[in-house]
């Protein structure tokens, strides 16, 4: 009967992700395993957090390991006398089977302490009577174990050793072995069986739907570059195959299914989202967890309309799943992403809602619409001429790749901020004095290089961010440009992990990794100074890319570095990304609590290696009303050689 409710269940919600739409995840089969080796069996993003990572595996591995006594249970209750052949008899498996138990225990009584005593903010908006209800479940079902093989060697019944089970051998010692300990065993072992069938039947109408859909969400999970969108397709044959994002749950596609069936609302994606923590409405766990609900309420009646039922028109996803607000506070940073230890996408769920609602509803926020006007109009956010586009190098005798001329080893790609923000040309400058004191050579596109698309993007305009891609790979490959060195992580992403989707395959590096490479090679000589600095990683190059000890390299040889308290991949976002350098905020400052975190340092620099990280923490330094110097590496390298 358990075993059937769980089948409907399940057969229900394979039904649903079937429905969804294609996307192709069946690359990269060994990275794939790897994967369920390490993050599902190795618990491995559950670390990032020691403590709740432990209570979370014991319960976990506690469970693996006494998956076998399930079936032991159910054959016992049968007959005391049935049991699995050999396994039953092998004292290691019943140590281990006392030993787990006292771990799983010790799991459970640590949830309920972090849960009723320390009360995370993480957990705010989650289902906290549910997960109080299955913490009691899993100890019942751990102690009911324990009372059954107790009462069992009490009785003689026990076909391992006694002296390998000194948990179960200790409570034994309570019990007198006559009529009543018969009793106890019959009693603990059909509870045991009850609640291990009753959690069956449950299981897939809770929150714990993730105990059976964790390992399929890993082993799907995005193994390309983190910083990579998936492509719409709009040249798609299939009707059906053709999407706009996602308007209702019907044009969800089966991996964001199974992202939304996965979430365990642990809340470590709401513990470091910068939107959430400076009091917006945005809650990567509550996004989810709307769309889960939306999700279960009418996918049931779009499958049964497809099927010949009552004609039935899904409701849309914004509002009625999350709120307008919730999707444009997204800075599509990642850190979610990074965090989540069942491999849920939330940025993906973000865009998808945005690629709805600005190409096929026109409803975005108007100072987007002013940034979307000028990309199309002039290639540019800041609607520039494109004739301007290499002023920044005036009088630095910089190369400017002409049609027909010979390709230089490196193209510059300079990108749209250093091209035109004045604030952001510096390093621009900087860069080009460096590539050119090492002997490298280098040239830019100048006027032939556009936007890469990645604002258009971000905001949801697919199909104008596929325009710009398709204009720049023809310019580049009829140019025959073979390696890129660009100094914004965002156009670096852009280049290395989306144009490939495009034909534009080249070998793509930050300035700072072919600035930490020159000065391993010697051929940048820089004088360290005596100045404290602090640097602060790009969402797009650390978190996106993996971009954490090149420019740590040059902070290194030109001051004395020190961390601020998040860092490397666990970086804290400017509250530049996903369009937001063009879009206004609402609430606290993402760039200001950024900005009091690198003050807190005491160092007198806070070095970046992003132009819109420049501009966004110079911003921040000065509404702090701190005296502290915001400057790419790149310009503080170049002047670390003009030193006596």
């Amino acid at each position: 009967m358990a075993g059937g409710a769980f089948a409907r269940r399940a057969l229900l919600l394979a039904r649903l992700v079937r429905m969804g739409k294609p996307v192709d995840r069946s690359d990269d089969v060994p990275l794939r395993l790897r994967n369920e080796a390490v993050v599902v069996l190795g618990q491995r993003k559950l670390f990032q957090r020691l403590v709740p990572g432990l209570v979370h595996a014991l319960i976990f591995w506690g469970f693996l390991v006494l998956f076998p006594t399930i079936l032991m249970a159910l054959l016992g209750a049968v007959d005391e006398g049935w049991t699995l052949p050999w396994l039953a008899r092998q004292g290691w498996f019943a140590f281990l089977v006392d030993l787990f138990s006292l771990l799983v225990l010790a799991g459970v009584l640590a949830a309920v302490w972090i849960r009723k005593v320390q009360r995370p903010r993480r957990f705010e908006g989650s289902h906290l009577g549910e997960a109080d209800l299955i913490l009691a479940w899993i100890a019942g079902i751990v102690l009911t174990l324990l009372a059954w093989h107790a009462s069992r060697i009490a009785l003689g019944l026990n076909e391992a050793p006694d002296a390998w089970a000194p948990v179960s051998d200790t409570i034994a010692g309570l019990f007198g072995g006559g009529t009543a300990t018969d009793v106890l065993e019959r009693v603990s072992v059909w509870a045991h069986v009850l609640l291990v069938l009753g959690f069956l039947a449950y299981l897939p109408h809770s929150k714990h739907l993730h105990i059976a859909t964790a390992a399929v969400n890993v082993f799907f999970g995005r193994t390309r570059a983190r910083g990579r969108l998936e492509p719409l397709d709009f040249e798609a044959e299939d009707e059906a195959d053709l999407r706009f994002g996602s308007a209702t749950v019907a044009d969800m596609t089966w991996k964001q299914m199974v992202d939304t069936m996965s979430c365990t609302e642990c809340g470590r994606c709401q513990d470091v989202c910068p939107a959430y923590a400076t009091g917006k409405e945005l809650s990567p766990k509550l996004l989810i967890m709307g769309l889960r609900d939306q999700l279960f309420a009418e996918g049931p009646k779009v499958l049964a309309a497809r099927n010949g039922g009552e004609p039935f028109e899904p409701s849309a996803l914004v509002p009625n799943a999350v709120s307008d607000d919730v999707v444009w506070d997204c800075v599509t940073c990642g850190a979610c992403v990074h965090e989540c230890p069942v491999s849920i996408e939330h940025v993906d769920h973000i865009v998808d809602l945005r690629r709805h609602l600005v190409m096929v509803e026109s409803r975005f926020p108007a100072e987007a619409g002013t940034m979307l006007r000028d990309v199309e109009r002039s290639s540019n956010p800041w609607g520039k001429p494109q004739a301007e586009r290499a002023d920044w190098a005036d009088g630095l005798d910089v190369r400017v790749l002409q049609p027909g001329e010979p390709p230089p080893e490196v193209l510059y790609w300079v990108g749209c901020a250093a091209s035109f923000d004045e604030r952001a040309r510096l390093t621009a400058r900087s860069t080009a004095k460096l590539l050119q004191a090492a002997g490298v050579d280098f040239a830019i596109l100048g006027p032939r290089e556009s936007c890469t698309g990645d604002p258009a993007r971000r905001m949801g305009n697919e199909y104008t961010f596929q325009t710009f891609a398709q204009q720049n790979v023809a310019t580049m490959n009829e140019a025959g440009v073979k390696k890129i060195v660009a100094s914004c992580p965002h156009c670096f992403n852009t280049l290395a992990n989306e144009y490939p989707d495009f034909g534009g395959s080249y070998e793509v590096v930050h300035h700072t990794e072919l600035l930490a490479e020159l000065l391993q090679e010697g051929k940048l000589q820089p004088v360290a100074g005596s100045e404290e600095i602090t640097y602060h990683d790009s969402c797009y190059l650390a978190r996106h890319n993996d971009v954490v000890s090149a420019p740590r390299e040059i902070v290194s040889r030109i001051g004395k570095p020190l961390e601020m308290a998040r860092s490397g991949k666990r970086t804290f976002c400017c509250g530049a990304g996903g369009a937001h350098m063009w879009m206004e905020e609402r609430g606290g400052q993402i760039n200001e609590e950024r900005a009091r975190e690198a003050v807190a340092t005491g160092a007198g620099t806070l070095a970046v290696a992003c132009p819109f990280c420049t501009v966004m923490l110079d911003d921040g330094v000065r509404q702090n009303g701190a005296e502290m110097r915001v400057a790419d590496v790149a310009t503080l390298l170049a002047e670390s050689l003009e030193r006596p």
